[in-house]
C-alpha cells in the first residue's frame, strides 16, 4: 500500500464497478458516468486510454439514496434524489469552456434535526484493475485557512492528466451561519483522500425543512501532467480566470476615500497613541498606544510614502509629512553606515521577547522594505530620502554577497551572524528577499545609472528559479517583485523574468479569498478578493493588502503594452476593483464595536479612532487582536491619487474602480486607458454630483477608430468593458 486510506475511500472503485449507472453523457473527449452506489452519487470522468476519477457529488451519510430522477435540460443535468435523512437536488451544468470544464451544485433539505459528525471528501482517484491506495498524484495548490476553495492536482499513476478544482465557498455561508460551522481548511486533504469535506456540525444541529447549498464545485480538466514551475503557475492563474467568469461576485460599494482621508489626516496628527517622543522629536508608533516599542523607520516611511502621492496629487500641504519627514535621518547609523530598523536613542527600550527584539538584530525584509520607500521617495524629488538610500545602499550590497543572494530570516546588522535560518524547518529563508533586493537595484539603477545595480539584481533573482508558487513569502514583497520583473523584462528583453513575475502573482493569487463570508461577524464586512500577508497566516491583514493593491497597480503601469498573460488582465484589475471598496472596512468606525477584539496584543484599541485594525479573521473570529496599526493608516492616501481625478473647471472629482493608464489633460477633455479585459466592467462616478453639472459632461468609449456617447446608468454612474479607451469632455 503507497497511500493509507479511511474506509470511506478503500471501497470506493468496488462501489463504482458494482454500483448503477443512473446516466451518461461525454464532455469532449471525457466520458461521464453517473452512479448511485448505496451511499453516495457520483460522478466518474475518463479519458480515453487513462484512468478515472471520481466526483461525489451527493453523500447520504448513514443512509442509502431511493427514488433517482434524472432530468436532462438544455445545458445541464438535474439529479432529485432523497434518503431517510434528505432530500437532495444535484445540477451539473457544462458552460462549454475550452479546456473542459462542468459544475456541481447540491443543496439537501433534512427530514428533522440532527448533528453530521463526519463527511467524507469528494474526490477520488480510481484505476481499472487496482487499487485506489496504490494510486499517485501530485498536489500543485489547495486551500490553507481561509483562503479560496481551489485544489489544483495531477494524476500521475495511472496518468490522468490535471484536475483544477474550485469550490465556490460563498455558497455555503447559509449552513455555516445555521451550524456556526466555518469551511476553514474545507478544500484540500492528501492523496488519494482529496477534494471538498462539507463542514461537519458535531455540537449544533441544523434545522429540519430549509434548503442548503451544501456543495458548489466548478472542475477543469486537463490532458497534459503539468512539471514544470512556470508551467504549473501560469496555468494556475489561467485555470482561476477561467471558473472566476463563474463564481458569483458581490457588487462592489463606493467608499469616500476624500473623507476617509480628511479623518485619518487629522486623527494622526491630533491623537496622542499614535506618537511616541525621542527627546524633542515626534515620530509615529506602530500601533495605537504602545509607548514603550521603539520609533521604527518603517513606519514612518508607510505614512510618508503614499502621503507624499497625496499631497501632490492633491496640491496641498500638511504638517503631518514635514513632522516625519525631518527627522528621518536620525535611523542612520554611521557605525555600519546604513539606516537601521530602531531608533537608536531606544534600543535600551526593547523588551527581547521576540528575536527582532534586539538591538541590531534585523528581519531581512524590514531592511528591504525602507530602502524601497526612500527609494521611491527618491524617484519623488526627495533629496533628504535620496542621502539616506544611497548612503546606505553598499550596506544592502554587503549583506546580500554575505548571504550569496539567499537571504535568512534574522541576522545580526553588526557582524552578519544568522539568528534564524528558515521560516520553519526545511523551508529556508525569506524565499521573496532575492526580489525585493533586486527591486531596490533597480530604482538605484534608474536613479543613478550606474550599471553595478542592474548587475546585482540580475544575480540576486538567479535564487527565484524554480521556486514556483514557493518565492511567496509575504504578500506585499512578492506583488512588488513581480513589478520589479516586469521592468527588468523591459530593460533586457528576456522573457524569463516576465514567467518569473508570473510566479510571483501566482503566489498572490493562491493566497486571496475569493469568496464572501456571509457567517457570523463576516456578515459585516466583505472578504471578496481579500489577501493575506503569509501563506500560512490566519488573517488578512491591513497594510499588506494595500501594498498589493499598490503593487498590483504597479505591475499594471509596467506591462503596459506587453503582452502580458491574459489571466492577469482579469484578475489583477477585479483585484483592484473589490480592494478599492473592500480595504476602508479595516478602519474601525466602519465596524460593528462587538466585532472588535477586547484582548490585544499591541497598545490599544480605541474603535473611534481612524487608525486600521491590522487583522480581520473568520466571521466567527473578533477582530483587531494584533492592535491597530498606525502604518497601516496611509491606505486613503495611497488610494485616491489612484482610483480618483479631478475636472478643475467643474471642481468635480471623478472615481474610477478600475486601474486607468496614459490620462491626458487637454482643455476641456480628459482622456484615459482603462486596464483589464472586456469581459468585465469599469465603472465610473462622480461622487455627489449635481444634475446640472453632470448634464454638461459627455462620456464617450472609443470605438475602432471613433468615439460613442455612453449614458450613465439608473445610479448616474458609468459602465464600459475594461481595455477601453474613454474620454470625457464638459
Amino acid at each position: 500500500m503507497i497511500n493509507p486510506v479511511t474506509p470511506w475511500t478503500a471501497t470506493v472503485q468496488d462501489d463504482i464497478d458494482n454500483g448503477t449507472v443512473i446516466f451518461e453523457t461525454t464532455l469532449s473527449h471525457y466520458k461521464l458516468r453517473f452512479y448511485n452506489t448505496g451511499d453516495s452519487i457520483w460522478l466518474t470522468t475518463e479519458c480515453p486510454d487513462a484512468g478515472r476519477i471520481a466526483y461525489r457529488l451527493a453523500f447520504g451519510m448513514n443512509s442509502d439514496f431511493e427514488d433517482t430522477f434524472v432530468e436532462r435540460n438544455p445545458g445541464n443535468i438535474t439529479i432529485k434524489t432523497s434518503t431517510r435523512l434528505a432530500s437532495y437536488t444535484i445540477t451539473i451544468s457544462f458552460p462549454g469552456s475550452n479546456p473542459p470544464l462542468f459544475r456541481y451544485t447540491t443543496s439537501f433539505k433534512c427530514h428533522f434535526s440532527f448533528l453530521i459528525p463526519y463527511w467524507p471528501r469528494d474526490i477520488v482517484p480510481l484505476t481499472f484493475d487496482g487499487r485506489i491506495e496504490n494510486t499517485s498524484g501530485i498536489i500543485h495548490a489547495k486551500q490553507v485557512g481561509t483562503r479560496s476553495g481551489n485544489l489544483y492536482f495531477s494524476m500521475t499513476k495511472p496518468k490522468n492528466g490535471s484536475v483544477f478544482y474550485f469550490q465556490n465557498l460563498t455558497a455555503m455561508s447559509s449552513y455555516c451561519e445555521a451550524s456556526e460551522t466555518t469551511v476553514r481548511e474545507s478544500v484540500g486533504g492528501d492523496w488519494p483522500e482529496i477534494g471538498f469535506q462539507f463542514p461537519v456540525n458535531k455540537i449544533k444541529p441544523i434545522p429540519a425543512g430549509i434548503e442548503y447549498i451544501i456543495s458548489d464545485a466548478l472542475v477543469i480538466l486537463y490532458d497534459d501532467i503539468v512539471k514544470k514551475d512556470s508551467e504549473i503557475t501560469s496555468s494556475f492563474l489561467d485555470a482561476l480566470a477561467t471558473v472566476y467568469k463563474y463564481i458569483p461576485k458581490p457588487k462592489p460599494v463606493y467608499q469616500d476615500w476624500l473623507s476617509i482621508a480628511d479623518n485619518v489626516l487629522n486623527d494622526l496628527n491630533m491623537n496622542k497613541a499614535c506618537w511616541t517622543m525621542v527627546k524633542s522629536s515626534s515620530f509615529l508608533t506602530a500601533y495605537a498606544g504602545d509607548y514603550k516599542t521603539p520609533a521604527e523607520i518603517m513606519v514612518q516611511l508607510a505614512v510618508m510614502l503614499p502621503l507624499h502621492e497625496y499631497l501632490e496629487w492633491s496640491g496641498t500641504q500638511h504638517p503631518l509629512f514635514d513632522t516625519l519627514n525631518k527627522n528621518l535621518a536620525d535611523f542612520y547609523d554611521e557605525r555600519i553606515k546604513t539606516v537601521v530598523r530602531w531608533h537608536p536613542e531606544r534600543v535600551g527600550n526593547l523588551d527581547k521577547s521576540e528575536e527582532q527584539k534586539q538591538e541590531m538584530v534585523m528581519d531581512s525584509w524590514y531592511l528591504h522594505h525602507p530602502m524601497l520607500n526612500l527609494s521611491r521617495l527618491a524617484h519623488r524629488g526627495d533629496k533628504a530620502a535620496e542621502k539616506l538610500f544611497l548612503d546606505s545602499i553598499d550596506y544592502v550590497i554587503k549583506v546580500a554577497k554575505h548571504f550569496n543572494y539567499e537571504w535568512p530570516v534574522f541576522y545580526k546588522m553588526t557582524t552578519l551572524e544568522v539568528i534564524k535560518a528558515e521560516t520553519s524547518p526545511g523551508k529556508g529563508g525569506e524565499k521573496d528577499a532575492p526580489g525585493s533586493y533586486a527591486h531596490i537595484m533597480i530604482m538605484a539603477y534608474k536613479l543613478t545609472g550606474e550599471k553595478r545595480f542592474l548587475s546585482e539584481a540580475v544575480k540576486a533573482l538567479k535564487s527565484l528559479d524554480n521556486l514556483g508558487f514557493d518565492i511567496f513569502y509575504q504578500a506585499n514583497n512578492t506583488a512588488f517583485t513581480a513589478g520589479a520583473l516586469a521592468e527588468l523584462y523591459r530593460e533586457t528583453n528576456d522573457e524569463k523574468y516576465l514567467k518569473l513575475s508570473y510566479c510571483c502573482l501566482a503566489g498572490i493569487f493562491k493566497n486571496v479569498q475569493l469568496w464572501e463570508c456571509g457567517y457570523g461577524y463576516g456578515k459585516n464586512f466583505p472578504t471578496f478578493f481579500s489577501v493575506f500577508p503569509l501563506s500560512d497566516a490566519s488573517y488578512t491583514a491591513a497594510y499588506e493588502e494595500f501594498e498589493v493593491y499598490a503593487a498590483l497597480h504597479h505591475y499594471m503601469e509596467v506591462t503596459e503594452g506587453i503582452d502580458i498573460l491574459p489571466s492577469l488582465k482579469v484578475l489583477i484589475p477585479e483585484f483592484i476593483k473589490y480592494a478599492a471598496c473592500r480595504l476602508a472596512y479595516y478602519y474601525p468606525p466602519m465596524l460593528p464595536g462587538e466585532m472588535i477584539d477586547e484582548e490585544v496584543k499591541t497598545g490599544e484599541i480605541q474603535k473611534d479612532l481612524w487608525v486600521p485594525l491590522e487583522d480581520i479573521h473568520d466571521g466567527w473570529e473578533k477582530s483587531g487582536g494584533v492592535g491597530q496599526e498606525v502604518y497601516g493608516s496611509g491606505m486613503p492616501f495611497g488610494v485616491i491619487p489612484r482610483q480618483y481625478f479631478m475636472i478643475e473647471d467643474l471642481q468635480q472629482y471623478g472615481f474610477l474602480d478600475y486601474p486607468a493608464l496614459k490620462f491626458r489633460f487637454v482643455k476641456k477633455t480628459v482622456s484615459f486607458h482603462v486596464g483589464g479585459d472586456p469581459l468585465y466592467t469599469a465603472q465610473l462616478t462622480f461622487p455627489g454630483i449635481k444634475k446640472s453639472v453632470l448634464a454638461k459632461l459627455k462620456v464617450e468609449l472609443k470605438e475602432k477608430s471613433s468615439y460613442k456617447e455612453i449614458r450613465p446608468n439608473k445610479d448616474l454612474k458609468f459602465d464600459f468593458p475594461g481595455g477601453s479607451i474613454v474620454r470625457i469632455s464638459w
